[in-house]
């Protein structure tokens, strides 16, 4: 019986070829992840484009407009659009292009300053509160507590009002009465992370209190964080466009949306472009942050279908 040399390397040399590229997949960092499921949501993608066109305009408009949002045109008092003034003029002259561009700079100011402030200070208050617990967490409770049953509108309208309409004063207000209640639903949420295994271990290994919460809590509800932060955008554009309106926000020489819109409600029925454009410039920002939110929430949930599948 013959027997058959078996070239012992054969069997090797076949074990260690490598896959087809076709079989091979490239592994998706979480970053990765979240841009797929953003990109697949089509309305949220199209909110970051008229986001990004808005702030351009806010950023390029006053650059170049013909005339100083400030410079009032005697020969044209509350004329309608034309190729002298894009977007019309106010019944005082002012030039409407240059006033709804510097109003929407303003607003924006305004809104990422609130939510940036909001976001940070009810997010480590909210888990700080939670991971200590005991003393820390009622004081904290009781102090969030207190402040949800202020009239803050009233505060809102006496600090305005006394500034003078300053709109870095307006932000810290906003901020003193937007914080508490974002530190209340973190709070509840941080209740289940503290009690996980690596809290336990950090603590077991002696890292500071704080130290937990900043490395340990907080990137465990960034995502959380994110969608606050887009809201909080939105809801600091409401509250200042409201307080504008009825004159208790940004006054003149300054503008901003909320005031385009209290001096163009006036004028409606003689000039409608007065009023018309900064409200079409707010809505478009609230709607385009309304998707940008909505997006972001389908794409961080892992339970969401929303975003299909990776």
């Amino acid at each position: 019986m013959s027997t058959e040399m078996i070239d012992p390397t054969l069997h090797t040399a076949e074990a260690e070829t490598p896959a087809p590229a076709a079989v091979q997949r490239k592994r998706m960092s979480v970053f990765g992840l979240y841009y797929r499921r953003f990109m697949r949501n089509k309305p949220a993608v199209f909110g970051v484009f008229i986001f990004i066109a808005l702030v351009l305009f806010s950023i390029i408009g006053p650059l170049v407009a013909r005339y100083d949002h400030i410079f009032l045109d005697f020969l044209n008092l509350g004329t309608p659009p034309s190729g002298e003034h894009w977007f019309g003029t106010t019944p005082a002259g002012n030039d409407l292009f240059a006033q709804v561009s510097i109003g929407l700079q303003r607003s924006l100011m305004i809104a990422v300053t609130v939510s940036v402030g909001t976001t940070a200070i009810s997010a480590i208050v909210g888990t700080a509160a939670a991971y200590f617990g005991g003393f820390v967490e009622r004081t904290t409770l009781l102090i969030i507590h207190f402040l949800m049953v202020i009239p803050t509108f009233l505060i809102l309208a006496l600090v305005s009002n006394s500034a003078g309409g300053d709109w870095r004063v307006i932000s810290l207000a906003l901020i003193f009465i937007g914080w508490f209640f974002q530190a209340r639903v973190i709070w509840t949420m941080a209740l289940s992370l503290r009690e996980r295994e690596y809290v336990h271990a950090a603590r077991y290994m002696g890292v500071r209190g704080m130290k937990i919460v900043l490395r340990h809590l907080l990137p465990n509800i960034g995502s959380l964080l994110v969608i606050n932060f887009t809201l909080g955008v939105v809801a600091a554009v409401i509250t200042e466009t409201g307080l504008s309106f009825i004159g208790f926000g940004v006054k003149i020489p300054d503008v901003s949306l909320g005031s385009l819109i209290g001096s163009g409600a006036n004028t409606i029925t003689s000039a409608p472009w007065v009023f018309y454009f900064p409200a079409a410039a707010l809505t478009l920002l609230t709607v385009s942050m309304a998707l940008v939110a909505d997006g972001l929430r389908d794409a961080l949930d892992p339970t969401s279908a929303a975003g299909g599948r990776a």
